[in-house]
């Protein structure tokens, strides 16, 4: 038994399974085609106590932690979800936490708690069209005018930023570097703050994304997010918790695709013969799963390392980008044998395995690049020179 395994986390993916086979997996086609998620989803999401998953009772949330939200990622999947869904209707995990962090109790109750009960949602704005990875050079200002900042720039492939009704967004207050980045909630209706058109993408097909732009946007300097210029170091804290994230959504797309093919072979006959009866085939089920067992394996000391340690030990953060890199890779190999497997059937739009061949592309660029993890991995290790 794994971190994973406990009997409430059974029962919370088995929840969060047969919710998506209810609510989610019927109409998977279509919100693919219009290329977004229904707001009333996230009102369904909460009633079934999904959208507040490890957060606290105290903000609006169920409570639990990380791990949980790992679990409720396994039973979409199980279910026949994506993890274009995951983007989508939980952006709020990446959207919230450095409001509850800052505990601000005024941008709680403005934020936070209907955004959990699924009224509201929420986005984060970080990646610019010159920054994505190297968030230190973002430029996107806001400049202190009075009560008032004045926001001035833009922000690109922003997950969920057509529907969102609030940003907390990465601006410049200070000067240049890590040290000048304040993080500030900037709602959708405020004059001008506009969205583009949602951007068509390879995968997520379901999850809308979008381009951000901030013309002379006055925002209540209420809505600061934590410290003036102490954007950076929420930024950071909150990366562990997404790379783990993003490693939950690799091993769990791995563990479905690999589900699906091994049925599938089971059931397909070849020349008089199921394909699971060719020793080809079989081999290629065995390596699946012995890469997917060792991604959730090394995720499952990530998750306890981060859930029993600080975001700030560099033990932490290298333990969480190795875990997000593992599951990356073993994801990528299982959905590409998963097609394999289902041969034409696996090319064709309505194959499940071929949807999460085209969203698993996005998992090594997300939430840092495997280029730039590997990087940062080498620098916490010690083999930087």
């Amino acid at each position: 038994m794994t971190i994973f395994d406990t009997p409430e986390r059974l029962a919370l993916r088995e929840s969060a399974r047969r919710f998506t086979e209810r609510e989610i997996a019927p109409h998977m086609a279509e919100w693919e085609d219009a290329g977004l998620l229904p707001r009333e989803l996230h009102a369904a999401a909460a009633k079934a106590g999904l959208m507040g998953v490890s957060f606290p009772e105290e903000v609006g949330g169920q409570g639990g932690d990380i791990v949980d939200s790992a679990v409720v990622a396994e039973g979409v999947l199980d279910g026949g979800g994506s993890t274009g869904v995951l983007a989508s209707l939980f952006t709020h995990g990446i959207a919230i936490p450095h409001i509850v962090q800052s505990g601000n109790a005024d941008l709680i109750d403005r934020y936070v708690r209907p955004t959990l009960a699924g009224e509201t949602i929420g986005s984060l704005g970080i990646t610019e069209p010159g920054a994505g990875s190297d968030v230190a050079n973002l430029r996107t200002r806001a400049v202190r005018d009075g009560d008032h900042f004045v926001v001035n720039g833009a922000k690109t492939f922003i997950t969920s930023g057509v529907r969102a009704d609030f940003v907390t967004t990465a601006v410049r207050t200070g000067g240049d570097g890590y040290g000048g980045i304040s993080l500030i909630v900037i709602d959708k209706e405020t004059p001008g703050f506009s969205v583009a058109q949602p951007l068509k993408k390879m995968g997520w097909l379901c999850s809308d994304t979008g381009e951000l732009t901030f013309d002379d946007v006055r925002v209540p300097a209420e809505n600061l997010v934590g410290e003036e210029n102490g954007g950076f170091v929420l930024v950071m804290q909150q990366f562990v918790n997404e790379r783990l994230g993003l490693a939950a959504q690799g091993f769990a797309t791995a563990q479905r695709a690999l589900a699906l093919a091994a049925q599938y072979a089971k059931e397909r006959e070849t020349f008089g013969k199921p394909l699971a009866s060719r020793q080809v085939i079989r081999h290629k089920l065995v390596d699946m799963h012995r890469r997917t067992a060792a991604a959730k394996a090394y995720a499952a000391q990530a998750f306890e390392q981060a859930v029993n340690g600080s975001t700030t030990d560099p033990a932490v953060i290298a333990d969480a980008v190795l875990a997000k890199r593992q599951a990356v890779d073993a994801c990528e190999f299982v959905v590409h044998e998963a097609v394999q497997i289902f041969g034409g059937m696996g090319y064709m739009r309505e194959s499940e395995v071929e949807r999460h061949y085209r969203d698993a592309r996005i998992l090594g660029i997300g939430g840092g690049a495997n280029e730039v993890l590997n990087d940062l991995a080498a620098k916490i290790l010690g083999y930087d020179g």
